[in-house]
């Protein structure tokens, strides 16, 4: 890196550096700091000085206990700090700002960003980076499911140093302990000398040095669990998650490089990550800056198909890994595309350099979103089907769009990690429920969906919430928090005790937007209190419950306290009546005219046995005493098979007291239960006949992401 001069003394920037977008990238992830500026979209010649951005540190940063510094670890509580007193890289491009279709409105936006983030001289020299650590992965028998690892680790001149496998990666709120497959550790000085190694703690190893500064360690990874943060090696492919796969000096506060050189089999023609290539030192190698950039930039290797798309100048890579002549490559490319350049009009602007949609076609399923790249799975034939394709290019919007919030704008809790250690925080509901409300907007606004396709999946949404018992008992800032030991851990219980921040979360952004759209008149969205929420947060400190709320109230020029609390922190049904009347829209009672019998289990079958799988509160069914696992065997006197009971139940006259014979733990009884009626069908979304002017005019708008006159 150059040389950086410290900003003169007195200049107004203390408060666009602890809120502005920060261009830099850190020795943690939460920090949107990249070597390279923030590349922002183009804009007239005009409007480009008010979007420059250099920051500085704040004054005192190194002295005193930061936000969220409690509970972090002394390495981590170093790692903040450290990254808090340095000074931005120089920025390579100069900033642009994008016209989202309202020149007014651009200006406004550009000026509010300008007032916080001020031109600056560039600021002192970093600190040195440590000695890297060098990886290199070797694949001698893929089709064994392992993957050999080699790593050329400094130890400082210490006599022992202490290894650590992370036990759970960001973006997935489980302690996993990866560490159960990794074997064979040895170590060795360079000259081939062995060195005792010993277990110290479940996910950790300590090895003697001989007082080498530079040992080598050896290990094995086992690879074959199908997951988004996994690992799974075979014959043809390997995905590796950094997580479960590198091991990294303990207690390591320093921002120190990680190399990492793939040796691929035989007919493998390709590796592809998010890390940053280093063509000079040889095929298939790459650096991290840190630690955190290599668990933050999977890899996948075999010989996927690629396809190439540039928005704003910024290289795009959709990456089909599995693809075959059922998987329609070029369309998937194109309509990708479609939502890249929906997402970044809406943000305004391009936070990375490159970025690399890892896409495994595995009979799989899921998404996890990394700083400039994204893992999915999904299966081959879902470009087959309409609406399978539909839920894919939703997945690619969702995990897109993290690249803005929560890789970027993010809680202050998330950032830095402690890898051994859970992180908790209340804005779960910000980065995953909002992420998914724009999830499927982005795809509608895109134009790869229409209308009634999009209101039908945010009707799905509504419905998922007002159909959880769950909704009742826990308030979406505690699902948030207790997401580690709740939503990852989910049992035959969980819709009755709990509710999802991913569902409710949702539905309380498509509340929120529309709250904030009638409070001004339509002048300002959510999208706007986004883009100031990024303007301010998205550097190295990240942002409290408080502080996220108090800029949707700033947005909205309303006090919005006593909302989010009914909405946020308690019980409370949602209201829905602001939002439809501001839209001119209606729920539709899709309800059955005929009255059919119901008592609210879920059941499965197998070897046509016929089990309880989940009793929902406050049913029938409930009331009668059911458990989970019990075994359905007749209605009355009459044996009912496992395809028969749904119909059965159903014909029954509701109010009806019927017994049921079940087992349970192989003891025969009967349950006296008085068959109800299913819930009504009355949370899908249609337009007002009767819809106004006005409420089209708005309706189009929210639709569309544009003003419309």
């Amino acid at each position: 890196m150059g040389r950086r001069r410290r900003a003169a003394a007195g200049t107004v920037v203390d408060r666009a550096i602890r809120s502005g977008p920060d261009r830099r990238r850190s020795h943690y992830p939460g920090n949107p700091a990249d070597h390279t500026a923030i590349r922002q979209p183009r804009v007239p010649h005009r409007h480009r000085d008010a979007c420059r951005v250099l920051h500085r540190p704040p004054i005192g940063a190194r002295d005193r206990r930061q936000p969220g510094d409690r509970g972090l670890s002394r390495p981590a509580r170093n790692a903040r700090r450290h990254a808090s007193t340095v000074t931005a890289a120089k920025m390579e491009r100069t900033g642009r700002c994008v016209n989202h279709g309202d020149t007014s409105r651009m200006k406004r936006w550009c000026l509010a960003v300008g007032s916080l983030l001020l031109v600056v001289p560039a600021g002192p020299t970093l600190a040195q980076s440590a000695d890297p650590i060098a990886y290199t992965l070797r694949f001698p028998a893929p089709h064994t499911h392992y993957v050999s690892v080699e790593a050329s680790v400094p130890t400082g001149g210490h006599p022992q140093i202490e290894l650590m496998m992370a036990v759970w990666t960001p973006g997935s709120y489980l302690m996993r302990e990866f560490a159960r497959h990794v074997e064979a550790v040895t170590a060795r000085t360079a000259t081939g000398e062995p060195l005792t190694v010993e277990k110290s703690r479940k996910n950790r190893w300590r090895v003697s040095t001989g007082g080498a500064d530079r040992i080598v360690v050896s290990y094995l990874v086992y690879g074959r669990q199908m997951s988004v943060r996994t690992n799974w090696i075979e014959a043809d492919f390997a995905i590796l998650n950094g997580a479960p796969t590198f091991l990294t000096l303990a207690d390591d506060d320093s921002p120190r490089p990680h190399d990492v050189t793939l040796e691929l089999p035989t007919g493998w023609s390709r590796s592809l990550t998010g890390l940053a290539p280093q063509p000079d030192r040889g095929p298939h190698t790459y650096r991290a800056a840190d630690f955190d950039t290599l668990v933050d930039s999977p890899i996948v290797a075999g010989t996927p198909a690629v396809y190439e798309f540039v928005v704003d100048d910024t290289p795009h890579l959709l990456v089909n890994l599995g693809e075959s002549g059922v998987w329609d490559g070029p369309q998937s490319a194109q309509d990708v595309e479609k939502i890249t350049r929906e997402i970044y009009r809406m943000w305004g602007v391009m936070p990375y350099d490159r970025y690399l949609f890892l896409n495994m076609i595995t009979e799989a399923s899921g998404g996890l979103e990394h700083r400039n790249s994204a893992m999915l799975m999904t299966s081959r034939w879902a470009t087959t089907s309409h609406r399978t394709y539909l839920r894919w290019l939703g997945l690619v919007s969702h995990e897109l769009f993290h690249a803005w919030n929560v890789k970027r704008l993010r809680p202050i809790e998330l950032g830095p990690f402690d890898y051994e250690h859970e992180t908790h925080t209340e804005s779960l509901w910000v980065v995953e429920g909002l992420t998914s409300y724009y999830g499927a907007l982005g795809v509608h606004r895109a134009g790869l969906s229409t209308v009634e396709e999009y209101l039908d999946t945010l009707s799905r949404q509504i419905r998922g919430l007002q159909t959880t018992p769950g909704r009742h008992v826990q308030p979406v800032a505690l699902a948030s928090y207790d997401a580690w030991i709740k939503y990852y851990r989910a049992d035959e219980n969980s819709p009755n005790s709990s509710v999802s921040y991913y569902t409710k979360g949702a539905v309380i952004g498509f509340l929120l937007d529309m709250r904030v759209r009638a409070a001004t008149d339509g002048a300002k969205t959510l999208d706007d209190v986004m883009r100031l929420a990024y303007a301010r947060f998205s550097g190295a400190r990240g942002f409290t419950p408080a502080e996220f709320r108090a800029t949707a109230q700033e947005v909205a020029a309303m006090d919005l306290s006593a909302w989010f609390t009914r909405a946020l922190d308690t019980t409370d049904e949602l209201d829905y009546a602001e939002a439809l009347a501001w839209l001119g829209l209606e729920f539709a009672d899709r309800s059955e005219d005929e009255q059919l019998g119901w008592i609210g289990l879920v059941t499965r079958s197998g070897n046509d046995r016929l089990l309880v799988s989940q009793v929902r509160r406050d049913t029938p069914a409930h009331d009668a005493g059911f458990n989970v696992d019990d075994e359905i065997l007749a209605i009355g006197d009459h044996r009912v098979l496992a395809h028969q009971w749904e119909e059965r139940i159903a014909l029954t006259p509701p109010g009806s007291e019927i017994s049921v014979l079940i087992s349970r733990r192989g003891l025969l009884r009967r349950l006296p239960v008085v068959v109800g009626t299913p819930p009504a069908n009355r949370w899908d979304l249609q337009p007002r006949e009767d819809a106004s002017p006005a409420q089209e005019r708005h309706r189009e708008a929210w639709l569309t992401g544009h003003d419309i006159a």
